[in-house]
């Protein structure tokens, strides 16, 4: 007995030496007041609960209608209030709350209730659905508690950290946990969520991820859960990603990231080799479009090593340093071409203003043949009207894809497009041929295709020992 007593001592000594909060309790109370519930209410167009409980046509058809209309209060079809709950917090004194998009879309009347008491409505200043933040104001002659925010980026995983919001409409909650995970990605081009075993549930989303100096680090955003509750995997929107956010919906209303102007893929160790680059790094660009990239002279093939200063390791590091640089800054970009680098300067325009731009290329004329498993033909009029291609279209058809093929292992297919081969256009048969020779001749064991499958590019590094 008294050496599991004194087992007990030494791991509680052991965890004070490591830093864990004997209580959460002084930093609780000192960050509650900035922590909101939010209610919103919305307009539902009409009743949403199931039809045809009846045969129509039925006797029960009219007893079925009945009952349904007591349900609603008599009201049949007239337009309801429905009401949702959420969670943000106060980032300054004269009133301006973040919570998530989610909380509040297509809200028509936003209500703060605030922690020591108290409730105003909040209006809408701005929205980012792609980090699901919202930015709201509330109207007070009162000076409001409020956090700040922290360096996400310094967060270490193990660190404690600590959760405020109002979980399945409970009321203020707290929750404590650890950071479980760093630099996490869900579904969108620009997340970078913090995972933490902190309970969060429905309810929570928009409330505040705090570390122990009472920072916000993260917004309470998203959890894995096969049942709808907290199994110990919650997302929060790291708090550097939010605070630019924050500062340009409260400085314009909306975002404006960076736009570069190029669609790009990561390098994989095929396509690496099938280049001459040392090592499977970078942004390989797949198309330019009109825009900035164009201008600079980026073109497709090119590998983005750096940009504005910043190593790339990939196209999602890519993507949120670009999308978090200035619109109009003009940048340094560091490509890799032709076996070296060179260095472009590109003025970077707007992304929310360029979406859908559209790459032009050049026509062929036909001819067929068999290589690297592929049956492989020059477009013809019937192709172009087959594959809906547009009279701009240029490159080569694959008609067929031997299934035991090192092309079919790579993904390709009947109708895809192939338009360039070692990042060179193709116009004809003859062009791929003579591409196919010169890699060989180069000692390279692939070569490098631009192929294109319902108009959205991607390069393929494809085997030499067949054909």
């Amino acid at each position: 007995m008294g050496l599991s007593v004194a087992l007990l001592l030494l791991q509680t000594l052991s965890a004070a030496a490591r830093g864990a909060p004997e209580s959460f309790a002084d930093l609780a109370e000192k960050i509650s007041p900035a922590v909101v519930n939010i209610t919103t209410s919305t307009t539902v167009a009409r009743n949403t609960a199931p039809r045809g409980v009846a045969p129509e046509g039925s006797p029960f058809e009219e007893f079925f209608r009945e009952f349904q209309d007591r349900n609603r209060g008599g009201n049949g079809d007239r337009p309801r209030r429905s009401s949702a709950l959420g969670s943000g917090f106060v980032i300054s004194e004269d009133g301006f709350v973040v919570t998530n998009n989610h909380v509040i879309e297509g809200a028509d009347e936003i209500l703060i209730e605030f922690f020591e008491g108290g409730e105003l409505p909040a209006k809408v200043i701005g929205t980012d659905p792609n980090t699901d933040i919202a930015l709201l104001k509330v109207e007070t002659d009162k000076s409001l508690s409020f956090v700040s925010f922290g360096d996400s980026d310094i967060s270490r995983v193990g660190d404690w950290v600590m959760a405020m919001g109002n979980p399945l409409g409970q009321g203020f909650s707290v929750s404590a946990g650890i950071v479980s995970a760093r630099n996490r990605a869900l579904s969108g081009s620009y997340d970078d969520y913090i995972q933490t075993d902190a309970a969060i549930n429905r309810g929570n989303s928009g409330g505040p991820l705090f570390n122990m100096d009472g920072d916000v680090i993260g917004v309470n955003t998203a959890i894995l859960s096969p049942n709808g509750g907290s199994i110990g995997i919650g997302f929060s929107m790291a708090s550097n990603v939010v605070v630019k956010v924050v500062d340009q919906l409260k400085e314009f209303g909306e975002t404006r990231r960076g736009w570069l102007g190029v669609r790009i893929q990561d390098v994989t160790d095929d396509v690496a080799e099938a280049i001459g680059l040392e090592n499977a790094a970078g942004a390989l660009v797949t198309d330019v479009p009109d825009g900035p990239s164009m201008e600079a002279g980026i073109k497709a093939g090119d590998v983005i090593m750096s940009f504005d200063g910043k190593d790339v390791s990939d196209t999602r590091s890519l993507v949120k340093t670009v999308g978090n640089t200035q619109v109009g800054k003009a940048v340094r970009v560091v490509v890799f071409r032709d076996g070296k680098t060179e260095t472009l300067k590109v003025t970077l325009g707007r992304r929310e203003e360029a979406e859908g731009a559209v790459p032009a290329s050049q026509p062929a004329a036909p001819s067929k043949t068999e290589v690297l498993g592929l049956t492989i033909s020059e477009i013809t009029d019937e192709l172009r009207e087959q594959l809906d291609l547009t009279d701009s279209a240029s490159g080569l058809v694959i008609q067929d894809v031997v299934e035991t093929s090192k092309a079919y292992e790579k993904g390709l297919r009947a109708g895809d497009l192939i338009t360039e081969a070692g990042q060179q256009k193709l116009a004809s048969v003859v062009d791929l041929t003579k591409q196919i020779e010169a890699a060989r001749e180069a000692g390279r064991k692939s070569l490098l295709l631009l192929v294109r499958r319902a108009g959205d590019p991607r390069f393929v590094a494809l085997a030499l020992e067949e054909g």
